[in-house]
This record gives structure tokens, C-alpha cells and sequence, in this order.
């Protein structure tokens, strides 16, 4: 078992990823397969059984299917896999203080521009991020709703494997630049 099993071993399969999926919101797929070390084909299968009894949801956002307590509102699922992506969190912090033009944001975050745009199509989309022009047309970065980003912030502990693919996909970005 990997260091995140869960203290539910040992229980029924399916009640272990229940638990999971609600302790730990907006994991996907691939994460939870690996956390709590099932097979495909097994997480699918009891997924699936959850989401027909009401007692998982699986949402689509960003090309991966992220898991939820369905008690969770609609936008509170979006920020959070959202921010299960590292570019877009730390995006986020650093517009929780104050708002900021994209530049800094993408120099404080360690990536570049086109990558930071890339996770702010997303943010913007759900209404986390606004983009404000002032009279002579710059940009500046906004939170919408600096309290709801800072609560769906503190749901999230990402994991290892998604700060090192959120890592590999920032060397890559920089190596194509």
C-alpha cells in the first residue's frame, strides 16, 4: 500500500473510496487509483456504483475527471480541481494578497507567461479570476472572491505525484520557450 493508504484498509472496497473521495475532494481518477493502490478497472467499477447512488460525483474539468462528496456546491468542486493543479494554485496565493499584473504573477510563480495563461483560462472560466484593464488597457489579475478561493485552498493538500507532474509540465514549458 502507498503512504497515503487510508486508515479505512481494511473495510469494504467500496466504502474506502467513499471515505476517500470525501476526505481528500477533488482527486482524479488516476490519483485515487493510486492512493488507494485498486486496479483500474476496480476503482472504475465501484465509482461508478457510488456515483449511481448518489454518494460520489465525478466532474470533468480541465481533461481529467476529478471525484467529489456530492454535499460540495458545483463551484466549490470546480476551484478545487482547479487548484489540485500547482500553476493555478500558486497563481491563486499570490493573488489572495493583492491583485497583480499577469507578469508578476507568472515571475512570483516561476513560470512562464504562456503557461500562466494557459491555467488562467480555467480560473477565469469559473469565475475565480478576473482579468481588469484599466484606461490604457494593461491587465491586472483579480481573485472574484478572495474568501471562497481561500476555503476551497484549504480543502486541497495536493500530493506528491501532482506537484512532480505539475513540475515535469513546467521543465518541459520552459525547455519549448
Amino acid at each position: 500500500m502507498s503512504d497515503h493508504a487510508s486508515p479505512t484498509a481494511g473495510r469494504p472496497t467500496r466504502e474506502r473510496v467513499a471515505d476517500y473521495v470525501v476526505a481528500n475532494p477533488g482527486l482524479h481518477f488516476n490519483e485515487l487509483v493510486r492512493r488507494l493502490d485498486l486496479a483500474p478497472g476496480q476503482a472504475q467499477y465501484h465509482l461508478r456504483r457510488l456515483a449511481r447512488a448518489d454518494r460520489v460525483v465525478g466532474e470533468e474539468v480541465s481533461g481529467r475527471t476529478h471525484y467529489f462528496d456530492p454535499a460540495l456546491d458545483p463551484p466549490e468542486r470546480r476551484r478545487i480541481a482547479l487548484f489540485r493543479r500547482e500553476t493555478a494554485r500558486d497563481a491563486v496565493v499570490e493573488l489572495l494578497d493583492r491583485p497583480a499584473p499577469p507578469d508578476a504573477v507568472a515571475d512570483a510563480v516561476g513560470v512562464a507567461r504562456s503557461t500562466l495563461e494557459h491555467h488562467l483560462d480555467g480560473l477565469v472560466a469559473a469565475g475565480v479570476v478576473e482579468k481588469r484593464r484599466d484606461s490604457r488597457g494593461r491587465v491586472t489579475l483579480a481573485l472574484t472572491d478572495p474568501e471562497a478561493a481561500a476555503r476551497s485552498l484549504r480543502r486541497i493538500e495536493p500530493s506528491l505525484p501532482d506537484r512532480l507532474l505539475d513540475r515535469f509540465t513546467r521543465l518541459v514549458d520552459a525547455l519549448l520557450e
